[in-house]
């Protein structure tokens, strides 16, 4: 369930400004496979939207900032274009691929969320989520995994909000 007071504020916001949504922020954590290398996760979004902003600070002090996406079944690829910058094409390995896109429409409501994330150095992160209650969206937990530049794999989870 996403943010309570949230919900509940909700109806009065709408009535009052036309239209809005709240804030949801969370935190998460991740290593590499060996449990070497730590990174904090920091993500703010929308109830509103199925989007927002997540950053991911390295313990050598790096911090990658970017886009966050849920992919739900109104999800078009080309909504999704921020996700390939800096990644010379579509994704491909990790198992990018086999989540069924195409260049129509993303069909089915999956509970996945994908990220990139840059340095100020230009370098990309790129990240993939499996939601535990894709209803909750970010607030409701999950666990991932983010490809740094050079290959290595970080494994991420977030804990319920």
């Amino acid at each position: 369930m996403r943010n309570l007071i949230c919900k509940a504020a909700l109806p009065l916001m709408v009535v009052a400004l036309g239209a809005a949504g709240c804030a949801t922020m969370g935190t998460g954590a991740g290593a590499t496979p060996s449990g070497a290398d730590p990174v904090t996760f920091t993500w703010k979004g929308s109830t509103a939207s199925d989007s927002g902003t997540m950053t991911a600070s390295l313990s050598d002090g790096t911090t990658y900032t970017g886009q966050y996406f849920q992919i739900t079944r109104n999800t078009t690829v080309d909504s999704l274009g921020p996700l390939w910058v800096g990644w010379h094409g579509r994704w491909g390995g990790l198992g990018w691929d086999d989540w069924g896109a195409d260049d129509s429409f993303i069909t089915q409501y999956t509970g996945r969320v994908a990220a990139n994330l840059g340095a100020p150095s230009g370098a990309h992160m790129r990240c993939k989520f499996q939601l535990a209650d894709p209803t909750g969206g970010m607030s409701g937990g999950g666990r991932g995994q983010c490809q740094m530049p050079d290959g290595k794999t970080i494994d991420a989870t977030f804990p319920k909000a």
